[in-house]
This record gives C-alpha cells, sequence and structure tokens, in this order.
C-alpha cells in the first residue's frame, strides 16, 4: 500500500514539475518593440561629397529625445521633425571626413525603454582638386 502511495505522490510532482515548466508567465510582459530607422537617404554605398546631407525615418514608438548619430565615432548634430508616422531625422556628415568609407551609425531608445540601432554606409569622395 506505501509504495502506491509513493508512486502517486511521484506522479503528481513530475506531472506538476511539466505543468509549471509551461507556465504564463512569459505572457504577462509584453514584448520588448524597439525603434525601427527606414528610408535612409542617400542609399547605402552612395558616393558623397563631404559635409553632404543624410536623412532617415524612425518609427512613432521612437523616443525622439534618445536618438544619437555619429559617423566614424563623430558625434553628428541632427534635426528632427515629427511625421504622423514617426520622426524624420536630418543632418550633415561631418567636415573632417573626406575620402573614406563612413558608416552612419544611430541607436535610440522607444517608449518602452526597448533599445534599437542601426546605420548604413557612405563612400565620402573630395570631388575638388
Amino acid at each position: 500500500m506505501n509504495s502506491i502511495k509513493l508512486l502517486i505522490v511521484c506522479m503528481l510532482t513530475v506531472f506538476s514539475a511539466n505543468a509549471s515548466a509551461y507556465g504564463s508567465s512569459s505572457s504577462n510582459k509584453q514584448a520588448c518593440k524597439k525603434p525601427k530607422m527606414s528610408q535612409f537617404t542617400p542609399a547605402k554605398l552612395t558616393v558623397v561629397a563631404p559635409q553632404s546631407a543624410f536623412s532617415f525615418q524612425t518609427s512613432a514608438l521612437t523616443n525622439p529625445e534618445s536618438i544619437k548619430v555619429n559617423v566614424k565615432d563623430l558625434p553628428v548634430e541632427v534635426d528632427i521633425k515629427a511625421e504622423n508616422n514617426g520622426y524624420l531625422v536630418t543632418g550633415n556628415l561631418p567636415a573632417a571626413l573626406q575620402d573614406t568609407y563612413a558608416r552612419i551609425n544611430i541607436s535610440a531608445t522607444g517608449t518602452n525603454q526597448c533599445k534599437g540601432s542601426d546605420g548604413w554606409l557612405l563612400k565620402i569622395e573630395n570631388t575638388q582638386p
């Protein structure tokens, strides 16, 4: 009789452990929605002149105060304008960058505190003699 009770207790323990593995703890948390960047201008790998203008768009989930842009570790000042589906960000390449490839790096935090980043590569060529 004791062995039957022991078997039942063991089976209940196994079933309860398996059931708790599929618990709802993750269903109570919202998924992290990162800010998205798109519509990069000029396009990736385009040849541009030094101090050329660039722009991109961010999703509505982006906290505009958190947008940071740098090119080859040089910070870039940007203008941010609200649009109906997010933000339009514009800026100019640093004057110090000439005859080089440079990646425009973007980082931002979403309204839900999720961090996102993106960027694209351009070729900067001085066309003046």
